[in-house]
């Protein structure tokens, strides 16, 4: 799944915020409000994101989350926080 100029910009605008909207929430971080917003917004009144969007906004999430809780010891990284949620379970 490549991303390319075939993908509309606001569809790739509402994949951004969706991936960050899910990390926020993961982490308990301020500012979800303002993505879900901002994702309704560029969906333009679409009912559902398609299915190859969904894929790459969850992997993407899941990437910057598990990378948030990897320490250098190989324990969880407490400077990322705790998240609250588990993504993709």
């Amino acid at each position: 799944m490549v991303d390319g100029e075939t993908t509309p910009r606001s569809l790739r605008e509402a994949e951004g915020e969706s991936v960050a909207l899910i990390c926020c929430e993961a982490l308990g971080l301020p500012g979800a409000e303002f993505c879900r917003g901002y994702v309704q917004h560029r969906l333009k009144g679409e009912k559902e994101i398609p299915t190859q969007s969904a894929q790459r906004i969850c992997a993407a999430a899941t990437t910057i989350l598990k990378a948030g809780n990897d320490a250098p010891d190989g324990g969880p990284s407490t400077s990322a926080g705790t998240p609250r949620e588990s993504i993709g379970t």
